[in-house]
């Protein structure tokens, strides 16, 4: 159920990693604490910012350690409190993703500015750099014949952003023998402090091209939908798109270009265990 929301390529691996095919089983032996995977393929993510490329995905691995109640997967580390049949709780340590968009950006001399009025003289212009944020926070996963549902609530400890944000996701599959789809859908609260830190300017970084912004709290929405056919125990086809709408507080900054983020992914993955 833990999936990079980021790095699509690991989002369609996932759907099939966790469960094979009743007619490819193999005998049962004992579970490994490790999985680890690659996917191959071709996919992109769209970049929201202003004179920003796209990123691509190629090739994405899968790391994950689980231990009877600490984990590693794929750059969270985490500590499980609760786990039963019905709920499983966990704290969590990860990076802020919104991060990502920004090292994507370019310096170019412009003649208007982001609203697009004409400037007296060029004016050399690039997106202001952003950091990474260190947060901490409380995950609860829940699966059962009625889907599977993700929420958490995620907090800045490296005094980066100082905010937080807060996410739902629920998601339904249908499995039928190799055939695997599943459909999602979800919400993100962004603080103030997170939402002003990303998609802000501030006075410092204003100038010719972009006036100074205060972004806001808001709420992004996202739509998911994951395909998947088991080729064999290891091997699987996968196919994944997604759809985001940034919160209206980020999209009215002029540092974004496009408040509607699209990404897929088409290709193979492996599971090595």
């Amino acid at each position: 159920m833990r999936k990079c929301l980021l790095q699509l390529a690991l989002l369609a691996y996932a759907a099939t990693a966790g469960a094979d095919n009743e007619a490819i089983a193999q005998p049962e032996a004992r579970e490994s604490n490790w999985r680890l995977g690659a996917a191959l393929g071709y996919g992109l993510r769209s970049n929201p910012l202003v004179q920003s490329d796209d990123i691509p995905i190629i090739v994405d691995l899968d790391i994950a350690w689980f231990g009877d109640r600490f984990f590693f997967d794929n750059g969270d580390i985490g500590l499980t409190f609760v786990s039963n049949d019905y709920v499983t709780a966990s704290l969590v340590g990860r990076f802020n993703s919104d991060r990502v968009f920004f090292g994507k950006t370019e310096t170019r001399f412009v003649n208007i500015d982001l609203a697009g009025a004409p400037l007296s003289e060029n004016a050399e212009f690039k997106v202001p750099d952003r950091d990474y944020a260190i947060e901490l926070g409380v995950e609860l996963l829940s699966d059962g014949d009625w889907g599977h549902l993700q929420m958490s609530a995620f907090s800045d400890v490296s005094d980066t952003h100082n905010g937080y944000e807060i996410y739902i996701n629920y998601g339904y599959g249908w499995r039928d023998q190799r055939w695997y789809i599943e459909p999602s859908f979800g919400l993100s609260y962004k603080s103030a402090d997170l939402n002003n830190y990303y998609w802000g300017v501030r006075d410092a970084e204003a100038g010719l091209v972009s006036p100074s912004y205060t972004a806001e709290d808001g709420i992004n929405s996202h739509a998911r939908l994951m395909f998947s056919y088991q080729i064999n125990k290891n091997w699987n086809l996968s196919l994944v798109a997604e759809f985001e709408i940034l919160n209206d507080e980020a999209a009215a900054s002029p540092l974004v270009e496009d408040e509607n983020l699209l990404g897929f992914f088409a290709g193979f993955g492996f599971r090595f265990r």
